[in-house]
């Protein structure tokens, strides 16, 4: 479990932690060069004479600066140089003392990840608000738009993540989408979704017991395209483009699905993955109201 923060939040990026295990160093400095060897040793000695790695009690560790098994140390995390700027724009819809509700454009990423730190939208979010405990309690892929929920009060967070275990946050999503004449309308999509091997990235239809579920309907037709009411039962990883390749009608503009371009392909800010979270539907439950949020971007 992670305890309260000890240094502050940094370019609207919280500290990163880790619990100390037992093993042969004599001092801190000895221990980072060790553990982080993308980081030269001297350049750990200077964040520690900043006073840039604290343990759970708010103490500044210094280069030697005995190692303590079962402490929990705080340290910055190496910015990335050169990050380029997404050039879209997120908008909160709602914020209160314990949710706040985006709607999140398209190509942002959620979390930090890779090559994407300051340009994601929690890190956005954070430098906007100052509110360091904020976390999202679901997932949206970056290439998807639309309604995403963060918890930022750890108090209640538990309360609101069980409802995506539980199956009790209702969402809605829409996607443009070929026409098939062939293919019956309003259908119910059920299929086993694992992880291709040896594509980590990439989602497929697998033999065995269903772990998934879509239902999924036509809102209108547009031309030789659709668009499409899509609302996941489950919340596999990928699972509506996954779906909706698998019937023949792959989201407009999805690069992954059904065949993914290959690495490194530029992002085309004209061409965004024709897929949004529309709303989002709940019974929140700290007071047993009803909570309904829509997002206001259109496909």
């Amino acid at each position: 479990m992670r305890p309260p923060p000890t240094l502050p939040m940094r370019e609207g990026l919280s500290p990163s932690y880790l619990w100390l295990q037992p093993g042969p160093w004599r001092n801190m400095l000895s221990f980072l060069a060790e553990r982080f060897t993308a980081v030269p040793e001297p350049v750990w000695r200077e964040r520690l004479l900043r006073g840039e790695v604290r343990n759970q009690h708010g103490e500044a560790l210094q280069p030697d600066t005995p190692y303590r098994s079962g402490d929990c140390i705080f340290y910055y995390r190496e910015l990335p140089q050169g990050e380029a700027h997404i050039p879209v724009e997120e908008k909160i819809l709602h914020l209160d003392d314990h949710l706040l509700v985006a709607d999140k454009p398209h190509f942002l990423p959620v979390i930090p990840t890779g090559r994407f730190v300051q340009e994601t939208l929690l890190v956005r979010l954070k430098k906007a608000t100052g509110l360091q405990d904020l976390v999202p309690i679901h997932r949206l892929d970056r290439e998807t738009a639309g309604v995403i929920v963060f918890s930022h009060q750890p108090a209640s967070r538990g309360k609101y993540q069980s409802m995506f275990q539980q199956r009790a946050m209702f969402k809605v999503y829409e996607a443009i989408a070929p026409l098939r004449s062939d293919l019956e309308l309003p259908r119910v999509h059920r299929s086993r979704v694992e992880e291709i091997p040896e594509q980590f990235f990439k989602m497929h239809e697998a033999e065995g017991a269903p772990n998934s579920e879509t239902h999924i309907s036509l809102i209108e037709a547009r031309g030789a395209l659709g668009l499409y009411r899509l609302e996941p039962v489950t919340g596999r990883r990928h699972q509506l483009r996954v779906h909706m390749a698998a019937l023949g009608i792959p989201i407009l503009n999805d690069l992954f699905y059904p065949e993914a371009v290959p690495v490194g392909v530029a992002d085309d800010l004209d061409k965004p993955l024709k897929l949004l979270a529309r709303s989002l539907f709940f019974i929140d439950p700290l007071d047993g109201s009803e909570r309904h949020f829509s997002s206001e971007r259109s496909l």
